[in-house]
């Protein structure tokens, strides 16, 4: 694959798609977790500190009411809290590794699961499972995976909740490392979908690997990779 077939996403950039500050810290971050020869415990550890401040980017776009309390001096606080319930789901394994954060920052947080794999034979991503809130339609959702390539397994999961009566405006998809190849794709069928990701890679390569890309996140991550 080459440079000029790399589709432009210039006009979601800011509007469907929210990239992190690319502060000196971050980079630094992604140094250590791309490095072919990082221990898996560093790479756990500051993977975990990306997706902290993705959790935190994606929390901005849920729903806020003003709410007054007051303070310890007798003071009142023209606040904001959540207006809607808010659940998470992780996208089976790779997912899973974002949801001990997401309870860090959201402790009594519902959190779905669903599991998707290309199928052998027809190379089309199949939903083998899904266990989801009862009343998943009436909240917002952070749908988590760490990696966003072709887009098959994104497009994928979010069908399964749009079935599930979740409308496409209540989704926050969360990733650490996308390409515009994936990011075209799921902006085109689901525009009202936020993106919140840390990275947008160059490209695709010819085996759908992202460059320079970080290897399978879910091997590296739970220690599969050997």
């Amino acid at each position: 694959m080459s440079n000029t077939t790399t589709p432009s996403i210039q006009e979601y950039l800011g509007k469907n798609v929210h990239l992190l500050p690319q502060t000196r810290q971050l980079r630094a971050l992604h140094t250590i977790i791309r490095d072919r020869t990082a221990r898996r415990e560093d790479f756990v550890f500051y993977s975990r500190r990306i997706i902290r401040q993705l959790l935190e980017a994606g929390l901005n776009f849920l729903p806020f009411e003003s709410w007054e309390v007051e303070t310890p001096v007798g003071r009142k606080y023209d606040g904001l809290r959540f207006s809607s319930q808010i659940c998470g789901v992780s996208v089976v394994r790779a997912g899973e590794s974002m949801e001990a954060e997401l309870r860090e920052v959201c402790p009594s947080i519902r959190i779905g699961k669903i599991l998707i794999q290309r199928d052998k034979v027809t190379k089309l991503p199949r939903l083998y499972y899904s266990s989801l809130p009862n009343d998943i339609a009436k909240r917002h959702v952070l749908l988590m995976d760490p990696m966003l390539a072709t887009g098959g397994s994104a497009l994928a999961a979010i069908q399964v909740l749009l079935e599930r009566g979740v409308p496409e405006e209540n989704i926050v998809f969360i990733n650490l490392i996308t390409v515009p190849e994936g990011i075209s794709a799921l902006c085109k069928r689901h525009p009202a979908v936020k993106i919140v990701t840390s990275s947008i890679e160059e490209r695709l390569n010819e085996n759908a690997y992202m460059l320079p890309g970080i290897g399978d996140f879910g091997d590296r991550f739970f220690g599969t990779d050997t």
